[in-house]
């Protein structure tokens, strides 16, 4: 083992016990230090792995190395040994996001950027970035001889050489491997490019599978591919986008683009696209298909953009979403918390059409590590309806919801933040046959919300003290309440 991978297991080992800042429950969170982007989320052995972008050192981002856990059940994982490190010429500065999967003998092949600094003529430095890979049991592996595998000379004129990151490997029926990577045209916005291979070491250059053209921000990265209910996904994180309406927020977000794939061509055509989420901590989603078929996505749960206001001195940063089943249905993509969440339901309690105005609360309906199912159906004059969530006498975050204009919004601008930034984020949501359906995941310092069967899905962290447990509700006029609480325990 070499040294630089031994010193960062040694290190996580020795000082994970040490953490006092609690961890949530239901989510994967950092180990130690550092954590963001979802890498190598993957079936092995009968087990679901999760690598992740890791800096094992401190809270913030720092010399990427990849974090590794494994679990059974998509909700308990179980922290595993640093995975790679950047410890070779061709990775110096990182090992970058990448993705994983299973080889022919049963081996474990893992796929990442490797990023290195290199001076040109006129004193700047750049980044060389390349695609390698490492192959392994599951624990340890070992980074190839013949790496990089993918470089920037594969590419045609105009692509850029230097954004050019984020592998995703996956297999075909007849054996062979494609991967999507992302890169940028000449006219520096974003695209993504294929690569096929027979032994998923020797690579070569199919195609451009989708490509920007400046309507969706700049670089796309950590793009994702997979073929479901008979449509093709690519899933990306576009950066730098200016804010369209409702959809897309500004800055760094996530997209999905559907469309129809030729398989045998390998040609993705798209014909529309949205946003994954619409809160604001979420992004670099992967996915996964199990053994029983199902399609299964994490996101990081966080932003660059606000990713600073984690409190000094603390010893872990970056926790992953819940994971969620997906579904393409009339051309979108819907997304729920997976089954195996049910698991960990306890003390159901149950309220059925309860009509009010006003302020309302109900005794058994408080907590910071709940599942909660809310059914809402307004009032002809109704205008504005709320939820306010882990709420205390100074704190709480709201999740609004106006009638007239149909619009949802999570709002947690009164949840602790000291930070002048963005708190709030909004999404058109209609009601379906005169209702808004909710279903809120809560754990412990962070909200996730799916609406309407999972037609939207809306992520937050907040950064009320825990000891704030409190429920509201709030409608303008009248309004009839049905709603299923649930204490999330292991």
């Amino acid at each position: 083992m070499n040294i630089i991978l031994n010193k960062a297991r040694e290190y996580e080992m020795n000082h994970e016990g040490a953490i006092k800042l609690q961890k949530p429950d239901f989510h994967l969170a950092s180990r130690v230090g550092w954590m963001n982007d979802p890498n190598g989320f993957s079936v092995y052995n009968n087990e679901y792995h999760m690598f992740y972008q890791y800096h094992p050192y401190s809270a913030s981002w720092g010399p990427m190395h990849w974090g590794h856990a494994k679990s059974k059940d998509l909700i308990n994982w179980e922290y595993l040994p640093t995975a790679l490190a950047p410890d070779q010429e061709y990775d110096q500065f990182g090992c970058f996001s990448g993705s994983a999967v299973t080889l022919d003998d049963g081996k474990h092949l893992l796929m990442y950027t490797g990023v290195k600094k290199v001076k040109l003529p006129n004193g700047e430095e750049t980044d060389i970035q390349t695609q390698c890979i490492a192959i392994g049991d599951g624990v340890n592996y070992k980074k190839h001889p013949n790496n990089p595998v993918i470089t920037a000379d594969m590419l045609p004129e105009g692509c850029s050489k230097v954004d050019f990151r984020d592998p995703k490997i996956w297999r075909k029926e007849d054996g062979s491997y494609l991967c999507v990577v992302g890169n940028r045209p000449a006219d520096g916005s974003g695209q993504v490019v294929l690569f096929s291979s027979k032994n998923a070491i020797d690579w070569k250059y199919e195609n451009i599978l989708s490509y920007n053209g400046n309507r969706l921000g700049k670089m796309w990265e950590c793009p994702d591919f997979f073929e479901l209910n008979e449509k093709g996904v690519l899933l990306i994180s576009p950066q730098d986008v200016l804010p369209q309406g409702y959809e897309y927020g500004g800055g760094n977000v996530t997209a999905c683009l559907i469309g129809d794939f030729d398989n045998e061509n390998n040609i993705f055509k798209e014909e529309i696209n949205h946003a994954i989420d619409y809160g604001l901590d979420f992004y670099a989603p992967q996915s996964v298909l199990t053994e029983s078929q199902r399609r299964i996505m994490v996101g990081w749960m966080a932003n660059w953009d606000t990713n600073g206001l984690q409190n000094p001195g603390r010893e872990w940063f970056g926790q992953m979403s819940i994971p969620r089943e997906l579904h393409v249905i009339n051309n979108r993509l819907i997304q729920n918390p997976v089954k195996e969440i049910e698991n960990y339901r306890k003390n159901k309690v149950e309220y059925q059409e309860v009509t009010f105005k006003g302020n309302k609360t109900f005794e058994a309906v408080k907590g910071r590590r709940i599942d909660l199912e809310v059914i809402v159906k307004p009032s002809i004059n109704c205008d504005e309806f709320s939820i306010k969530l882990a709420q205390d006498e100074v704190c709480y975050t709201a999740i609004k919801y106006d009638v007239k204009k149909s619009l949802l919004t999570m709002d947690r601008k009164f949840s602790g933040c000291r930070r002048a930034v963005l708190n709030e984020k909004s999404a058109i949501v209609p009601l379906k046959d005169g209702l808004l359906k909710l279903r809120l995941i809560l754990d412990k310092q962070s909200i996730e919300t799916f609406i309407n069967d999972g037609d939207k899905a809306m992520t937050m962290l907040i950064f009320t003290d825990l000891n704030a447990e409190g429920i509201s509700f709030f409608s303008d006029e009248e309004i009839t309440l049905n709603l299923v609480k649930y204490d999330l325990v292991k």
